[in-house]
């Protein structure tokens, strides 16, 4: 039980895990640009698997520790369902936003960049806000089935759920407020302006929240004890 971790080892693991994810989606997203010679499917594919699979390898280690949420928007909608206590969520978020920059920062410097350096790659517009929107609520949906269903099967679902969505939407999925505010902070083939931000936020809030709600009628919590459906 998470409960029985004390709070400073858990917003430890929530730090180091969001900071390792944003220099993974970074550090590859640059690695694949230099890499691709141009070819920006090429270049997305690589960013893509390399995500995905750093993505698995964190919460396969950090999820007994802090739950690995590396989101705000998992760790509100947490507390929401009772898996988080109230308290703990302002310190989770302060976390997840400081590994995230963190992250960006250890890409940046890897790869010869300026550590800060607001990004100007345009995403605005209502298909982009729709997408994050789309792929946050997969990703919810996605947690709260597999983790009241078959918990063990948490990591790679989301795993292959963002390897997925990087394809199917036409965001690329951030999916993550943390991480996008991150991304704003890196002028490479995952950045994204920071007047876009704010809207990409709400649109993966709305995300959250209603598959929070529908997976409450659609996915409901089993009573204790009765065997897994």
């Amino acid at each position: 039980m998470l409960s029985s971790v004390t709070l400073s080892r858990r917003l430890a693991s929530e730090a180091l895990g969001t900071a390792l994810l944003v220099a993974a989606v970074v550090g590859s997203g640059i690695m694949a640009e230099r890499l691709a010679g141009g070819n920006r499917a090429v270049a997305l594919l690589a960013n893509t698997l390399a995500t995905g699979a750093a993505l698995i390898t964190i919460l396969l280690m950090l999820s007994p520790v802090s739950g690995a949420h590396l989101n705000p928007v998992v760790s509100v909608a947490s507390a929401f369902e009772r898996q988080l206590a109230w308290r703990d969520v302002a310190p989770y978020l302060a976390v997840q936003v400081g590994g995230a920059l963190l992250g960006v920062a250890a890409a940046n410097a890897m790869f010869d960049e300026p550590v800060f350096h607001a990004s100007q790659k345009v995403r605005e517009g209502p298909g982009q806000l729709l997408s994050e929107a789309i792929a946050t609520f997969g990703l919810l949906v996605t947690i709260w089935s597999c983790s009241r269903r078959r918990p063990s099967a948490v990591p790679f679902a989301v795993g292959a759920y963002i390897t997925a969505a990087y394809w199917f939407t036409a965001s690329t999925s951030f999916a993550n407020p943390a991480v996008t505010m991150a991304r704003s902070l890196t002028d490479t083939f995952t950045g994204i302006r920071p007047v876009d931000v704010p809207l990409f936020v709400a649109a993966q809030v709305a995300g959250a929240a209603t598959a929070t709600l529908l997976c409450r009628w659609l996915v409901p919590v089993l009573p204790e004890g009765k065997a897994e459906a």
